[in-house]
């Protein structure tokens, strides 16, 4: 399986970043598409990488937020042919901590390839789009939240979900923004490699060692490696590098990695 980073905080190779999430990924099935960037950066790079989005044949948005469906009008403009799942609640009005507007283009909601789901679901032998209901460790919210009716709640991140491939022997586990926690993430499924945010870009590496230190220890702790971006934060994922050592893995726009 091929993994290849369209759009990342950061770009090692010239490419466009910006705050927001792609990956094209290429396993022995499928060409896929996971989450769409911020904007339209996520198509440019792609074709500056010599990546024909027209022929990706199932595309998935992890969760609700700008970040990782803002090209998803720029996909369904270039490619005519794939279904886009995602959660239901991903169109619910989801908000930051300083209560700015973080969600995905409502207009898009009733478009007649986007996939809306209630619960997980199998795809194939290969794949399978999964919720994760319940947790084990309470979930930090950095004040989002999500406006229900007049009210506004505490965000419980229902919307989000997560992919697993099944590969020969392996099994893989890409995710968005793992807001559930990485550790949650850990107790509920299997998976020899990990890839995507791990939403830690607001710990300290001081005030929240004990935080680090705990997601550490769980993952060192499995048989995965992992190939972290976007969320994570530089200074967590270094603390987390200087505990875990070569399990870790920081991935960049316009970088691919190579799964087997």
């Amino acid at each position: 399986m091929k993994v290849t980073v369209l759009s990342e905080n950061e770009s090692r190779s010239g490419l466009l970043a910006e705050h927001g999430l792609s990956l094209y990924i290429e396993t022995q099935k499928h060409r896929i598409l996971f989450d769409f960037g911020a904007s339209d950066n996520f198509a440019k790079n792609a074709e500056k990488l010599g990546i024909d989005l027209g022929t990706v044949d199932v595309a998935f948005l992890s969760h609700g937020h700008y970040d990782h469906s803002g090209g998803l009008l720029t996909f369904l403009d270039i490619n005519k042919i794939a279904l886009v799942y995602m959660h239901d609640l991903a169109f619910e009005p989801h908000y930051n901590g300083q209560n700015k507007y973080i969600g995905i283009d409502t207009t898009l909601a009733g478009h007649p390839r986007i996939i809306r789901l209630q619960d997980s679901i199998r795809i194939d032998d290969e794949l399978s789009f999964s919720v994760l209901p319940s947790v084990k460790k309470p979930i930090e919210t950095h004040g989002q939240k999500v406006k229900r009716g007049r009210f506004m709640e505490k965000e419980k991140y229902e919307h989000e979900m997560y992919l697993q491939i099944h590969e020969e022997y392996k099994d893989y586990l890409i995710s968005g923004c793992t807001h559930k926690g990485i550790l949650n993430l850990i107790a509920s499924f299997r998976f020899d490699a990990f890839v995507g945010g791990l939403h830690m870009m607001k710990y300290d590496s001081v005030w929240d060692e004990e935080v680090l230190l705990e997601a550490s220890s769980g993952i060192r702790n499995t048989c995965a490696d992992f190939y972290t971006c976007h969320c994570t934060g530089r200074e967590a994922y270094l603390f987390l590098k200087d505990e875990i050592g070569a399990k870790i893995h920081s991935i960049s726009t316009g970088d691919s990695i190579i799964l087997e």
